[in-house]
Parts: structure tokens; C-alpha cells; sequence
């Protein structure tokens, strides 16, 4: 029989922790108050609940206390009125993570690279420039001078400081981060020898260094529901051991031998993946759970990560409302509790031993994270079982390789090499499992995000599992599951009658970004404007057009959300030219542009105003912008770079239609003083539909359809009412890619239809 008895603890003392950083210290006192009265109420009520009652009261009592104590002092820290009111600071630091790069999807951010870094130090987070905060170490010790601002709560973070320059008085690196680092830096110079995406996958599989990893590959492992694999988890620290303790009792020596060389195997982990808070909680669990199979005692694996919780909660409360955490605590639970049981289950069924497990375990780590990620993402991965289910045969593998590879490096680059040639097929598969399951239709569901998606979706997972366990709703059940499979799948992998017939131009569905089709008389053959800020969004768009051939390529401006995807079409597609205006900023993106058109073989075009391109069916003209120079300076970002988009005017089958870039008041204003024929059936609406456009402007154009290309949920506040009510107003039929989907104007004797992915209408 399972024990039990720790569990209540853990519970609560995880739920002061919450609670406390949700709404106050005060609440942690309250409910840790409550959990110990309703455990002595219990314990006189009943002799069975007595033995968790006494450690409720004792353990639950001395936690609560500490929790509470350590929230207060971070509540009541003097810096976080001085972060109130933006004031300017000069602070003694000590780096506690890695700097963490930054990558976004908004203008100005670098793709495959990073400008700017997070650095986390112990409870102010500095954000900063990466030259010079990049390469420290934790335990490094700076001086740094900047803006605090209000940090966003949910931890113990007191400030975030935006630094000025440098950092300053850097003390050297402890001796063991330093060799950490050094082993690391060993691991990426030998996987240079492979591949370009597998040198930069075969690190991050290992330590979780994702220093090298190509967007791409990293946006596909996001959506195929495979991340964790990129992340020093429980997991690795599990394959490492129980490679030593295999190995050890493979040369006969007893179980206490063994055990030791386990220890010294987490330990040696530790040090080599950077002994991070991140990395010691993963150890804290996989060990814990470690030690209770050395010991032969199965049975205590769910005391040992209740103890997990217990002890790593008052150390750092701020993991009460870490994601990281509850997905480790929760999928390690799944693994305890329910991954054994089904695979006995299976078993049963005539499922060969391993085969059960190898199903069993994933499905129900992902099952029973699923609410959480749901709730954090706002999306419910379809093909997250089935990926990993493929993929986990390599993943011990690669890592015992790769691992052999960081240490032997140092002693010799060529044997270093050589192990990570050795990992070069389980990269290559997991790739490629990733890159198939991810552009797969329906790979992900949208689904409610926050609290309520989270409840939302355990309750169905609870009703599924209460119906699997009666015999006549299974049947029930499985008569809606066919049904939806004959009738409801194949209408959404068609977009029912997706793409539709006729189709001109269709304003893919990116998320905060842009990128539009625009079809020619050529079936297949297409004009693409903008890619997106990513690297797999823009493909699964053009393959569900059918696109076979890209003749050109227009980039109305170098902002990440609008150039981030290149990469990959340059990959996917032949493609004939990549043009580009004659703002040639941020200089990074430039850089890129030049190099991926030259790795791809593709001519790179200036693109400037009065320029005309035809094709079959499609004529393009180029009205915008004018009198431009090529740099406007190191510090050129924002609103002078969308002012500098290409504005195209598109003859279509389906009427005119004007691509607007993210021009805003200014661009705008310069348009309609040269007198340009801006009149259009079809409007891509200015900057994502920002409030940063003229009414004159709007009235000029007087569309028919408005497109509105705009992420979910975004930060920036876009689409703004005001311009939607402007349009509407000017009698345009408004659609957003973050509503709608993909969106299609089709061309009819009538005038421009719409079709969002499956719904079509006409436009009066």
C-alpha cells in the first residue's frame, strides 16, 4: 500500500506558498491557521487521519511560519517603492541563473540571436544588453546601475532593473560554474561537426544549453508538445544514473556501490548543467525518486516527492506559482501513480513489456499536465502523446552519448567529435518527429487560457475518464469519437472547402505578425508579402494553400514579426527573389536577410516606390515609402522603421486590394500628399490595426474588407476599437486572424467575397 502520509503536507504546505504570493502574507498566516486546526479536528475525530494530523500540525506549522516570514520581508523590501516610482538605482548583485536571452515576436527583436538578456539575481531580476551580461556565470557578483520598474508579481521578484551599460566590479566565477561552463562550451564545439539543426538540438537535449538551437526546430518541439526535452529535468538526471548504476552492477558490484555512483552521477550532472535553482529541484525530485527504486521500495515514491515539495517550498516559496514546478511535480506524479498502473493494464491486454511502459508513461505525464498547459499556452496539443511516444526510444540514448562527449572533450576534441557524431541519427529523428507531428493538421486545439481554461479541460479529462470506466458509455462514446472522425476531422483538415475556390489573397493566421498571400492565375504559384514572426506558422499556412512555387518575396520591413519566418519558406520552397525596401534597419535583420537569401541561392531585389511587378493575374505596384535613405542610424527602431514599409497596391481577380505595411501617422500622412490613388476593395490594415492611423487616411482607402493581421491576446492593445469602429463605420467588413483564422478574399462577378478558414460570406 501506497504511503500516504506526507502528501497532506505537501499540499498544504504548497497552498500557503500560492496563496501567500497570490494575496499577501497575511492569507499565508490565515490558511496555514485553518489547515492546522482542521488537522487537530481530525486527529480527535479519528485515529486514521491522526498520523497525518501530527504532521500537518508539526511540519505544516514551522513551514507556514518560515513561508509567511519570507514573503513579508520580500513585500515589505524598500526597493520595490523605489521601483514604483522609476527611480534610477545603483545595486550590489549576485547572479543566481544563467542570463536568459530574449526572444519575442514584436518589431525590433533579433531572430536566432539575442540583444537583450534577463538575469536573474536572487530577487531582482536585471534586463539588460547581452554584450557583457551574456557570458556571467552564477555566483558572479556585479555592480549594476539602471531604471527599477515594478517587477510582475506571482514570485519574490522585488525589481526588475533595466542597467545602463555594463555591469561593473564582476568578481570571477566559482571554480565549479566556471568547469560547468567550460564542459559546455566543450559539448557545443564538438556537435559543430554535425548538422546545423542537430548541433544546436544535441545541447539543449543534454544540459538544456540552447544557446545554438534554430527557432525553427524550437517552435516545432513547442508545438508537437515536446519542450521538455530541452529542459534539464528529473528525466536526464534519471538516464544518467541509471546508465552508472547499470553499468555498475553489470561489473557485479553490490547495490550500496551502486547507489554511490548513482550520487556521484546526479552530483557530476548538477555541476555540468549549471547548478541553478531549476537544476537542483530537478535533482531534488529525480534523486528522491532515485534512491526509493535503489532501495527497492517503490512504495515510496510518492513520500519521497511529497518530501520534494516539503523541503524545496520554504527554501523558495516563489515555486508556489512556478509552472516549471507544478509540470515537474505533476508529470513526476503521473509517472508514480498512474503511468505504472495502466502499463499493467496493458499489459494484461497483450501489450509485450516495455512497449506498455513506453505508452503508458507519456500519455499520462502529458495527460495530467495537459489543464496546466492549457491554462498557460491557450492551446491543447493534439499530437503531444503520440510524438513523444515515437521519440523517447532515443532520447536515453543521445543523452548517455552525449553526455560521454562533454567529458571526454576537454581530454580529447576527437573523441569529443566522434561520441557526437554518435548522436547525430536519435537528433535527426527527433527532429523530424517534430517537424511532421507539428505541421500535421489540427496539431493544436485552441482552448480558453488562464484559471478557467485549466478547470475547464481537467473536467473533461475527469468526465473522459469517467466515462472509459463504464462499459455502455464507452460505447457511447466511441460512436461520437467515429462520427467526429468521419465527419467533423476531414471537414477541418479540408477548412471545409479550404482553400476556397478562387481564392486572390489570404491574410495567414501568424499570430502578432504579418504575412499575405496573393495568388496568381498559376495554380500553386504565389506572391508572398511578409513571413510572420516565426518559423512554422507561415508553412502550415502555405501548405494548407497548396502553394507549390514562390516567384517573389516582399518584405514591407525588417521587423522580426514580419521577416521571422524567411528561414523556413527559403528552406520549404523554391523560391525566385526576396525584395526588400530601401530602409535597410535593424541592421541585424539585414545581415540575416542577406545571408539566408544567399545560403538559398535566391536573388535579393531593392524594392523601391514606382517599381511595378507582373504576373500571371496579379499586377504589383509599389506606391511607398519615398525619399528613404538606406540607414537611419544605430538607434533606429520603432516607429521610424514602420513608416519606412513598402505600401503595395494588388490588382487582383478579386479587386484592388492595399498592403499597408505597419506605416502609421506619419507614412500615412506622406501617402496622401502625393495625390496616390489609395481608393481599394480590400484593406490590410495598417500595423496590426494599432491607433496609429489617420481617419483621413481610412476614408481615402474607404475598403469594402478590412484584414487585420494580429496575434491573440497581444500586449500592445491591437487591434485598437477605435479603428475597427472607424472602419465600420466607413462600411468595411472587419476581419482578424486572431477571430478568424486564416482569412481569404475571393473573387466573384459580384464583388470580393470573404472566407474565414470555412466560413464564407458575401461582402455587400
Amino acid at each position: 500500500m501506497t504511503d500516504t502520509r506526507m502528501l497532506p503536507v505537501a499540499l498544504v504546505v504548497w497552498a500557503v506558498a500560492t496563496v501567500g504570493l497570490a494575496w499577501g502574507w497575511q492569507f499565508s498566516w490565515l490558511l496555514g491557521v485553518l489547515a492546522v486546526a482542521t488537522a487537530l479536528v481530525l486527529a480527535f475525530r479519528s485515529l486514521r487521519w491522526r498520523p497525518h494530523a501530527v504532521l500537518v500540525v508539526a511540519l505544516g506549522s514551522l513551514a507556514t511560519c518560515w513561508i509567511a516570514m519570507v514573503i513579508h520581508a520580500s513585500a515589505s523590501d524598500p526597493l520595490r517603492q523605489q521601483a514604483e516610482h522609476g527611480a534610477i538605482v545603483t545595486l550590489r548583485v549576485e547572479v543566481s541563473e544563467r542570463p536568459k536571452p530574449l526572444r519575442t515576436q514584436g518589431f525590433g527583436s533579433r531572430q536566432g540571436g539575442a540583444d537583450r538578456v534577463l538575469v536573474p539575481a536572487g530577487d531582482i531580476v536585471v534586463l539588460a544588453q547581452a554584450s557583457g551580461w551574456a557570458d556571467l556565470l552564477p555566483g558572479q557578483s556585479a555592480t549594476v546601475t539602471g531604471r527599477a520598474a515594478p517587477a510582475r508579481g506571482g514570485d519574490l521578484t522585488v525589481a526588475v532593473v533595466q542597467a545602463r551599460g555594463s555591469p561593473s566590479e564582476v568578481t570571477p566565477a566559482p571554480v565549479w560554474q566556471w568547469v560547468a561552463a567550460a564542459l559546455r562550451s566543450g559539448l557545443r564545439r564538438a556537435s559543430a561537426v554535425l548538422p546545423e539543426e542537430q548541433a544546436g538540438l544535441v545541447p539543449g537535449l543534454v544540459v538544456g544549453d540552447t544557446t545554438n538551437l534554430s527557432p525553427r526546430v524550437s517552435d516545432e518541439f513547442t508545438v508537437a508538445g515536446m519542450t521538455h526535452l530541452l529542459a534539464v529535468s528529473g528525466a536526464n538526471l534519471a538516464i544518467v544514473a541509471g546508465a552508472v548504476l547499470f553499468t555498475i552492477r553489470l561489473l557485479g558490484w553490490g547495490p550500496r556501490v551502486a547507489g554511490v555512483g548513482a550520487g556521484l552521477a546526479v552530483i557530476g550532472f548538477v555541476i555540468l548543467a549549471g547548478p541553478q535553482p531549476s537544476v537542483l529541484r530537478a535533482a531534488v525530485m529525480g534523486g528522491l525518486a532515485l534512491l526509493a527504486l535503489v532501495m527497492g521500495r517503490e512504495r515510496s515514491l510518492l513520500p519521497a516527492l511529497a518530501w520534494s515539495v516539503l523541503v524545496l517550498m520554504p527554501i523558495d516559496p516563489s515555486l508556489g506559482m512556478n509552472a516549471g514546478f507544478a509540470l515537474s511535480v505533476l508529470a513526476t506524479g503521473a509517472l508514480v501513480l498512474v503511468a505504472p498502473n495502466w502499463a499493467a493494464k496493458l499489459r494484461a491486454k497483450g501489450v509485450p513489456p516495455g512497449v506498455a511502459e513506453a505508452v503508458a508513461a507519456p500519455l499520462a505525464a502529458h495527460l495530467v499536465t495537459a489543464p496546466v498547459i492549457a491554462g498557460l499556452s491557450g492551446k491543447v496539443s493534439v499530437v503531444a502523446v503520440v510524438a513523444n511516444v515515437v521519440a523517447e526510444p532515443v532520447v536515453a540514448p543521445a543523452t548517455v552519448i552525449g553526455v560521454l562527449a562533454t567529458v571526454a572533450t576537454p581530454a580529447s576534441q576527437w573523441l569529443g567529435e566522434w561520441l557526437a557524431r554518435a548522436t547525430s541519427p536519435e537528433a535527426w529523428w527527433l527532429i523530424h518527429v517534430a517537424r511532421y507531428t507539428s505541421s500535421m493538421p489540427l496539431a493544436t486545439v485552441r482552448w480558453p487560457s488562464g484559471l478557467l481554461g485549466a478547470v475547464l479541460l481537467a473536467a473533461v479529462l475527469v468526465a473522459g475518464w469517467a466515462v472509459l470506466r463504464s462499459r455502455w458509455l464507452r460505447v457511447v462514446a466511441g460512436v461520437v469519437v467515429v462520427g467526429a472522425v468521419l465527419v467533423f476531422i476531414p471537414a477541418r483538415l479540408t477548412g471545409s472547402g479550404w482553400p476556397p475556390t478562387g481564392w486572390a489573397m489570404v491574410s495567414c493566421d501568424v499570430g502578432q505578425g504579418d504575412a499575405h498571400v496573393l495568388s496568381t492565375s498559376q495554380p500553386g504559384r504565389v506572391v508572398l508579402i511578409d513571413t510572420g514572426p516565426d518559423l512554422s506558422s507561415i508553412v502550415g499556412c502555405l501548405h494548407r494553400l497548396d502553394v507549390v512555387s514562390i516567384p517573389l518575396i516582399l518584405l514591407s520591413h525588417l521587423h522580426a514579426d514580419h521577416v521571422g519566418g524567411l528561414a523556413s519558406v527559403l528552406d520549404d520552397y523554391p523560391v525566385g527573389a526576396v525584395g526588400v525596401g530601401p530602409l535597410h534597419e535593424p541592421a541585424w535583420a539585414w545581415d540575416q536577410v542577406r545571408r539566408l537569401t544567399a545560403a538559398a541561392n535566391v536573388q535579393e531585389v531593392d524594392v523601391v516606390a514606382g517599381q511595378r511587378f507582373e504576373l500571371p493575374g496579379l499586377s504589383l505596384d509599389v506606391i511607398a515609402p519615398r525619399d528613404v535613405p538606406s540607414h537611419l542610424g544605430p538607434d533606429a527602431e520603432g516607429t521610424p522603421v514602420n513608416d519606412a514599409s513598402l505600401v503595395l497596391r494588388a490588382d487582383t481577380a478579386a479587386g484592388r486590394i492595399l498592403l499597408t505595411g505597419d506605416i502609421e501617422l506619419e507614412g500615412q500622412a506622406d501617402l496622401l500628399s502625393t495625390n496616390q490613388d489609395l481608393a481599394a476593395d480590400v484593406l490590410k490594415v495598417p500595423h496590426h490595426g494599432s491607433r496609429y492611423s489617420l481617419p483621413r487616411f481610412l476614408e481615402r482607402v474607404r475598403p469594402r474588407v478590412a484584414l487585420v493581421s494580429v496575434g491573440a491576446g497581444n500586449p500592445f492593445g491591437h487591434p485598437s476599437s477605435m479603428i475597427l469602429d472607424a472602419l465600420r463605420q466607413e462600411g468595411a467588413t472587419v476581419l482578424r486572424t486572431d477571430e478568424d483564422g486564416d482569412s481569404a478574399v475571393v473573387a466573384s462577378r459580384d464583388g470580393p467575397l470573404i472566407a474565414r478558414r470555412g466560413s464564407p460570406r458575401t461582402v455587400h
